[in-house]
């Protein structure tokens, strides 16, 4: 079963909400982020490199010095303030009309290690080491990882509850996506919960946040080992999450655009592709996939459906089966000659969230070749991989929304 605590945030008040919360680090450049940041926004401890002129590179000492400073300096201009007792949260998230609901909480970093919290992507050692140093130079948890777990009817209970009460936040982003944050601070429900959780459910599945949670952990055996007098119930043992039931969430597809067809012409490439797939033409209007293993292409102007033919993929494999799996197999190995997608420069990765749109302007401006579109991997496949002990091949889970930084930060000691 899971470890869980609640914890005493250190969260904007009301009136400036909205000034200090912000997308995530990584979801923005450097330059996208100086534009975005006012006067209050956690852009300046979370990208600090945007207060320079021009601006650093973001793991230059000084912009780690920065971020140390902007953090005192936000809680001491009230900013930031820490609750006075710990507490669960619950933050909602709605986008196009589907809610869902998490619970913010403390999960401790021994799970992950155990496999208690479990992957489903590898993680590259030097945005670990980048994540490790914001964690260690702030003692503070400053951005969320995302956690799913297996639906518990109790829990969802005490969130429907708490949740027909007035939010302490609610605010629409730049998305238009709503955000809404409750805190839980009677002790009965936080014992409940705390309860709930070690007795009931068995693991946490990562869906976002790979690097942050195995950075956690990391700076948590650091401390541990750097503290003759470890006990195991300090607060560095821990680290913060946003825990959701994986019934409320959904994954979006995740596609890729190619810069050139590896010396085929685009005849060529289309027979090539007719010996694994069966492929029709569909038209200028843009072309969806409607169910696994069909996928779509957007090549000269044209979309195109390929339907992966019998025999060439697994299904009683977890990662066989997957459409990542059978497009890099067949399309991009086989066809184009991209072996290793994590380092092969021809290829890139679009967010469904961008639409398909995106996939026919980068193609069109001629910056691409072709695009592909898949259809998105389920919450049942990616639970069932990472219970599996196997990981996913990469760029495979597009979540959204995003969590908002900014709402809450837990602090080490």
């Amino acid at each position: 079963m899971v470890r869980v605590k609640p914890f005493a945030a250190v969260r904007p008040p009301k009136d400036v909400v909205t000034e200090v919360s912000c997308p995530p680090y990584d979801v923005l450049s450097s330059e996208e982020a100086k534009k975005m940041a006012g006067e209050k926004s956690l852009l300046h401890i979370t990208k600090p490199e945007i207060d320079f002129s021009p601006i650093l590179d973001e793991k230059d000492p000084k912009v780690y010095e920065e971020a140390v400073k902007n953090f005192k300096d936000w809680q001491s201009r009230g900013w930031l303030r820490q609750d006075g007792k710990e507490c669960y949260y619950v933050y909602a998230q709605t986008m196009e009309g589907r809610t869902q609901y998490g619970l913010v909480l403390c999960a401790h970093t021994d799970d992950y290690v155990n496999g208690t919290i479990k992957r489903h992507e590898l993680t590259r050692k030097e945005k670990e080491d980048d994540r490790m140093v914001h964690i260690r130079i702030q003692n503070a948890n400053i951005e969320p990882v995302f956690f799913a777990y297996k639906d518990n009817a109790e829990l969802d209970k005490i969130v429907s509850a708490k949740v027909k009460e007035e939010p302490e936040y609610k605010f629409t982003d730049e998305n238009g996506f709503s955000h809404s944050f409750w805190v839980i601070d009677d002790d009965v429900t936080i014992r409940r919960i705390t309860e709930l959780f070690t007795s009931k459910v068995e693991a946490f599945y990562v869906a976002d946040g790979h690097h942050r949670t195995a950075a956690a952990a990391r700076v948590g055996a650091e401390k541990k080992a750097q503290n003759p007098d470890h006990k195991g119930t300090e607060e560095y043992n821990y680290f913060m999450a946003v825990c959701f039931p994986e019934s409320q969430l959904k994954i979006l597809d995740y596609n890729r655009v190619v810069k050139d067809l590896n010396g085929l012409s685009p005849e060529q490439f289309i027979q090539a592709l007719r010996k694994d797939f069966d492929v029709k033409e569909e038209g200028t209007a843009e072309f969806r996939p409607r169910h696994l293993h069909e996928f779509s292409m957007y090549l000269g102007g044209k979309w195109y459906s390929l339907e992966a033919k019998p025999g060439r993929f697994d299904d009683k494999d977890p990662i066989g089966v997957l459409d990542v799996t059978v497009l890099s197999n067949l399309v991009f190995d086989k066809i184009l000659g991209i072996k290793d997608l994590r380092t092969d420069k021809r290829i890139d990765f679009v967010g469904g969230i961008r639409g398909l749109g995106e996939l026919s302007r980068r193609v069109d401006s001629g910056e691409m070749k072709v695009a592909f579109a898949l259809y998105p991997v389920s919450m049942e496949q990616l639970i069932a991989i990472a219970d599996s002990g196997k990981i996913m091949p990469p760029k495979t889970t597009w979540f959204e929304p995003k969590l908002r930084s900014g709402l809450a930060i837990h602090k080490l000691a």
